[in-house]
């Protein structure tokens, strides 16, 4: 038997019907049943469990991953999710709230892998705790 969590409600179901996709001038197989289809999907999406493990009650594993990705694709879930958005939207049913974050961490430019140039104090053998490479001509002076 199937847990409440799972099943979408008749009221629900009714106002999704009139979105999805129908048969009319469909090449091919006719679509299956959405309702049983979607449930499935919801349920792969809920348990983050892999498409081969959602349970046969949904229909096919296979025909979930498909009509999922297919409904991506030709923009079904977009119209899914602004129709039910649009509608609790108006009934008050979303919060709006902005927040924005302006944090700014300043770091030395060789913390970022910037490319070392010695300074001047290096350059003429000064501070350096590397040895200073000397030319053949000041070694024989």
């Amino acid at each position: 038997m199937t847990g409440e969590r799972e099943v979408l409600t008749d009221a629900r179901w009714a106002r999704l019907v009139p979105l999805l996709p129908t048969n009319e001038g469909k090449e091919g197989k006719p679509w299956g049943d959405h309702r049983r289809i979607i449930n499935g999907i919801l349920w792969k999406l809920r348990t983050g469990a892999p498409w081969r493990d959602v349970p046969a009650r949904y229909g096919p594993w296979s025909t979930c991953a498909d009509r999922f990705v297919r409904w991506r694709r030709d923009g079904t879930w977009d119209r899914l999710l602004q129709a039910v958005h649009g509608a609790a939207d108006a009934s008050g049913g979303v919060a709006w709230e902005v927040s924005l974050d302006s944090s700014v961490i300043r770091a030395h430019q060789h913390a970022a892998g910037a490319r070392h140039q010695p300074s001047q104090e290096d350059a003429k053998g000064g501070s350096s705790t590397r040895p200073m490479k000397r030319s053949a001509a000041a070694a024989a002076g």
